[in-house]
């Protein structure tokens, strides 16, 4: 299978308005939010559905100086991933998603699910911890949701889109399911996989802003 989109060239930066956060005077905030493009040729015969999954393998593993505007995040510090988006039991005749199809703008506690369109089914993503303990956003985080990485990580995060032909019509995750659950529920599904990436900084110093 092959992997498209019309964004932006693949392994390069991601438009402002895919992510969730942009560069905000000097500090950062909300943005558009848009999902991006995505199209696809080359699904094997016998795929039931399709999976696909937007995670950032290079969130930091603690805490501690996250948006800390007197520091950055040091790059060697251990990383781990983040799911962006979770999008389960996509027919297999679908072979396009347009841009802002399944999200418009970042929604407080979160978007709907898990239905969504088409059929399909949304999970969960990373927002849903991110904001748990956050009054005003703790929620239900279902669908996609665009990269905002730390303002001062010294490290460029990369995003990776990866599309999975499956065996199976309905994937065998229920309910609030997550990222993590979705991979494990793959196993021993899978006929074919396509990936596609992209990079994003909201580092003033990265962007040769400072």
């Amino acid at each position: 299978m092959i992997l498209t989109t019309t964004s932006w060239p693949d392994g390069q930066t991601i438009p402002a308005r895919h992510a969730a956060g942009r560069p905000d005077g000097d500090g950062v905030g909300f943005s558009d939010n848009l999902n991006p493009q995505l199209a696809w040729t080359g699904v094997p015969a016998g795929t039931k559905s399709l999976v696909l999954v937007c995670h950032d393998p290079d969130v930091p593993s603690r805490g501690d100086d996250v948006n800390q505007p007197d520091r950055e995040v040091p790059a060697d510090l251990p990383r781990v991933d983040f799911f962006h988006w979770v999008l389960v039991d996509l027919p297999p005749t679908v072979n396009e998603i347009a841009e802002g199809e399944f999200s418009r703008g970042f929604t407080a506690r979160g978007k709907q699910g898990p239905a969504t369109l088409h059929g399909a089914r949304h999970g969960l993503n990373d927002y849903t911890g991110w904001f748990a303990g956050n009054a005003d956003m703790a929620g239900d985080y279902f669908g996609y949701d665009g990269p905002f990485p730390p303002f001062n990580d010294s490290l460029l995060h990369h995003y990776v889109f990866t599309l999975y032909a499956v065996d199976v019509a309905r994937l065998p995750v229920e309910g609030r399911f997550t990222g993590a659950q979705v991979r494990q529920a793959l196993q021993g599904h899978v006929l074919a996989e396509a990936r596609l990436s992209g990079t994003y900084t909201l580092n003033r110093r990265l962007r040769g802003q400072g």
